[in-house]
């Protein structure tokens, strides 16, 4: 029996020994202390792009041009004679000295007051034929269109103006101011590119020395005044205001009225002439180019009542001629620079120049006789000679009295 209760009580202190120990409170047990938490670190801020505001787009630059024109191309026999050498008739040498500054231009006009009948029977003054050599010379000096309505248009009748220009569209002139057909007078104008700005031009004469307009070809030729063969002073103003309606329907930048009126020798334009002008500008026209007076007579830039700048040269005098009275040997290379606003479509002249020329006649039996000379190249080779240096300094002198010295670079500033 006390062997029993010895085995009893060493069972339950073994087995107190491998018990769990419980807390001394004898509560309930902590719960085990928690992991860390982990600290997770905050992103960095991305910077958020915001769009710029568009910018204005930059203006379209403007476009700018340039416009050569010249006077009144004659020519009378002794410079037709003259052109011959012994080969074919050379006017590019005649006419050598305007080559750079027509050639510098973007388009370049001439008045051709001749025709080209055909040959071999050539004639001057007063009814002129001239060699078909000198509508190669005038494409070859770099012109680009010819007022053909003048006062000797019908010097040589119907057929002479009709063969005048095939032998330019042969050359690869254009021309305005005398047509062959009905369709030609219809369509009336030149629209043309000049250096990327569009220019229309017409192309009017105050007569016909006389020579009524054939009848059965009523079309050929631009007469601008209803009593061409008489007064010579009643405009046919419905007819030059459906002519320039016609060209401003043709939606080119400007409009050019090439021109032949006035009166002969005299320096300075008459009333009539500033009428015209007036009207001309009044109904759409942006550059009036003169002739006729076979001297020069002035020229202006002026701003018309509608804002527009307007540019008128009354004449430019002779281009080539054998003629030698005082101021018939004088003209100039007259270029306007033309500038379109690409932003507004606008386009006008803003500014002009010119470079004064003299034709040097050598005196008959010379050979070369005539030369048109640029006259600052002529006095700057120093090879002019006394008596030819004071022609040429006169040729200057009478360009700024008629033109005015402000269009001229290469005048002597204003003491």
């Amino acid at each position: 029996m006390m062997q029993r209760i010895l085995s009893l009580l060493l069972g339950l202190a073994l087995l107190a020994g491998c018990g769990r120990e419980l807390p001394a409170s004898g509560g309930v047990q902590d719960p085990p202390a928690a992991a860390p938490e982990e600290v997770l670190a905050e992103p960095e801020e991305t910077p958020v792009e915001v769009p710029e505001e568009p910018s204005e787009p930059e203006p379209p630059a403007p476009t700018t041009a340039t416009l050569a024109v010249c006077g009144d191309a004659m020519s009378h026999m002794p410079v037709t004679n003259d052109a011959w050498n012994g080969e074919k008739y050379d006017y590019v040498r005649v006419m050598s000295g305007a080559k750079s500054r027509v050639e510098a231009a973007d388009y370049a006009v001439v008045n051709l007051e001749t025709t080209f009948a055909g040959g071999p029977k050539y004639s001057g003054y007063p009814a002129f034929n001239s060699p078909d050599g000198m509508a190669q010379g005038l494409k070859d000096l770099g012109f680009d269109l010819c007022l053909t309505a003048n006062n000797h248009s019908l010097d040589k009748g119907w057929s002479g103006l009709s063969r005048t220009l095939d032998v330019l569209d042969e050359t690869g002139l254009a021309h305005v101011g005398t047509s062959r057909s009905q369709e030609e007078r219809d369509a009336n104008l030149v629209v043309a590119d000049v250096g990327g700005i569009s220019v229309a031009f017409l192309g009017y004469t105050y007569g016909t020395n006389g020579i009524p307009v054939p009848k059965d070809h009523p079309y050929c030729i631009n007469v601008f005044n209803t009593d061409y063969l008489s007064g010579l002073r009643e405009l046919d103003r419905d007819r030059l205001a459906a002519d320039l309606e016609q060209a401003e329907a043709a939606d080119a930048d400007l409009i050019a009225v090439m021109i032949h009126w006035g009166v002969e020798y005299q320096t300075k334009q008459n009333a009539y002439q500033e009428e015209i002008a007036d009207f001309l500008f009044a109904n759409g026209a942006d550059i009036i180019l003169g002739g006729h007076s076979h001297v020069p007579q002035p020229m202006e830039l002026r701003t018309l009542e509608d804002g527009r700048q307007g540019f008128v040269c009354y004449s430019l005098g002779n281009f080539i001629s054998s003629q030698n009275d005082e101021y018939t040997d004088t003209t100039a290379v007259l270029t306007l620079e033309l500038t379109r606003d690409n932003e507004t479509g606008e386009a006008q002249v803003t500014g002009y120049s010119y470079a004064p020329m003299y034709m040097l006649d050598r005196e008959a039996g010379a050979k070369p006789r005539f030369q048109l000379l640029d006259v600052y190249a002529a006095l700057a080779s120093g090879e002019a000679g006394e008596s030819l240096t004071r022609r040429l300094e006169k040729a200057v002198a009478d360009c700024h009295k008629i033109f005015g010295a402000a269009g001229d670079p290469e005048a002597a500033p204003a003491e």
